[in-house]
């Protein structure tokens, strides 16, 4: 049994600690622990919606912004902030839907706030399509007189008359801003500079030609320029490169060089954030970790967040960790080295309503064996494995140790009701749960492709009670202690 397992067992009091159910952290507190690789739990409690996201720092404040997606569409832009990276707030809807007919339906994605210190405004950029389809491969602008401000819309085009999608904002250190998109179908990646305001495209200065690389992040360490892109491969995760000079845009740049292991460990890059203070600088690598991957929504989607290291003045490397601890006043961002590499381990699963377990009826081999709640003890029938997805995800698969056979809600049903049994393992979005920390303590466990969380069918406290989804209300029902066996 991995030591991962041990830190599950402790669940729900990391989640307090480390997703902010608990109350926030004192500002002047050193190193916080950052538990990678998951949902985001706000301060208020709720899931912190900021995927595709970029960071902003206003005096000794990070500003994050990233989509709020109504299933697939574009909902809101939002805000959150914090003091020490760790304990978010939710601050402002920056950006909805409702701000301008042109937003309603509409994608909006990788949005990115930047401060223009000539005109006093904080200036929005994102990519925006019609929310049919994405042909439109345009430009959204939005532009605030304070950093968590209702954003008043600009309107969208594409930049100098280029499709553009997946992109970024960068300020250099003369102030300069540019915009990096994917261009030509995601072929090439177009780097243009901004107009003085930064509302607008003033030139097409450099083509990254025919690489077929997206989600752009741009920083700059010593005097070298680091882009980092993913390979085109839609929701899916893939390897990250990165190309480096040291006279942006133009270059001359160097060829594109791996960082992290062949899925960037389940993630796509957004941004990257320097983390300046007292005792130097570190640069955390942001990337999302998208729930389609797995049969979710992009609502589902998990964080990866990552020390950079720099093996030389031009190269950087990202290892794993499952858990950070970050010292945003000193500047210090640090891996905990553990045991964590996503393997999967033994546990079962005691409801909090009737202090039973969930168990495979007679340890039946046969597909479509519907579970249920039965006395806890220590047989077979009552053994699982939960297989992350990913290191550090608590989106899996969970299978019987002695069948091999995995949890599975039955035809695929999205109702309510639809009974949880067991299946082939196939990997489908119908066997892919998601462990979410309750608010009454322990967990709900979430079915990705319906978004119901598997329950005691009609909060019984009887033997052989089957095992269902239902729409979630955190209900004892619903409420399961992950325990080691």
């Amino acid at each position: 049994m991995s030591s991962r397992l041990g830190a599950l067992a402790a669940a729900t009091a990391l989640a307090t600690a480390v997703l902010g159910l608990g109350a926030p952290a004192p500002a002047e507190a050193a190193a916080v622990a950052f538990d990678n690789g998951q949902t985001i739990t706000d301060t208020s409690g709720n899931l912190m919606h900021a995927h595709g996201g970029g960071m902003l720092k206003v005096g000794s404040t990070y500003y994050l912004v990233g989509e709020q997606r109504n299933d697939y569409l574009f909902d809101q832009v939002s805000m959150y902030s914090s003091t020490d990276l760790v304990h978010w707030t939710f601050e402002n809807d920056i950006l909805s839907a409702e701000s301008d007919p042109d937003l309603s339906p509409a994608n909006i994605e990788r949005p990115k706030v930047i401060y223009n210190a000539a005109t006093d405004k904080y200036v929005l950029w994102a990519h925006k399509e019609n929310g049919v389809d994405y042909g439109d491969a345009e430009v959204a602008v939005a532009v605030s007189d304070t950093v968590d401000g209702d954003y008043e819309y600009q309107g969208s085009f594409r930049p100098a008359g280029y499709d553009s999608r997946d992109m970024t904002l960068f300020v250099d250190t003369d102030g300069t801003g540019y915009l990096i998109s994917a261009a030509d179908v995601n072929y090439d990646l177009n780097v243009y500079r901004l107009t003085d305001d930064y509302l607008a495209i003033d030139e097409l200065v450099y083509v990254f030609d025919g690489y077929h690389r997206e989600a752009p992040a741009v920083f700059q360490r010593g005097g070298v320029y680091f882009l980092v892109t993913s390979g085109a491969t839609g929701w899916n995760a893939n390897q990250t490169q990165y190309a480096t000079t040291t006279n942006f845009p133009e270059g001359a740049w160097s060829g594109w060089s791996n960082a992290g292991n062949s899925t960037t460990y389940g993630s796509q890059p957004t941004f990257v954030t320097t983390v300046q203070g007292t005792a130097g600088t570190s640069y955390l690598y942001m990337g999302d970790r998208w729930g389609p991957q797995w049969g979710g929504k992009p609502m589902d989607s998990e964080y990866v967040w990552l020390p950079i290291s720099f093996p030389s003045s031009t190269s950087m490397s990202l290892t794993w960790y499952s858990t950070l601890n970050i010292d945003a006043a000193a500047g210090t961002v640090q891996g905990v080295v553990g045991n964590d590499d996503g393997s999967p381990y033994s546990t079962k699963f005691v409801n909090a309503g009737s202090g039973k377990c969930i168990d495979v009826p007679s340890g039946s081999s046969a597909d479509g064996t519907t579970l249920i709640q039965y006395g806890c003890w220590n047989g077979a029938p009552q053994a699982f494995t939960f297989d992350p997805v990913y290191p550090g995800s608590k989106v899996g698969s969970i299978a019987n140790t002695a069948t091999g056979k995995c949890w599975d809600v039955l035809d695929q049903s999205t109702a309510s009701g639809a009974p949880v049994g067991q299946w082939g393992c196939w990997a489908g979005g119908n066997q892919r749960f998601s462990l979410r920390a309750a608010a009454g303590g322990g967990y709900l466990i979430v079915a990705q492709h319906s978004g119901l969380c598997v329950s005691v069918s009609g909060s019984s406290a009887a033997d052989g009670a089957a095992i269902v989804q239902s729409t979630c209300t955190g209900a004892a029902n619903q409420r399961w202690t992950v325990t080691v066996r």
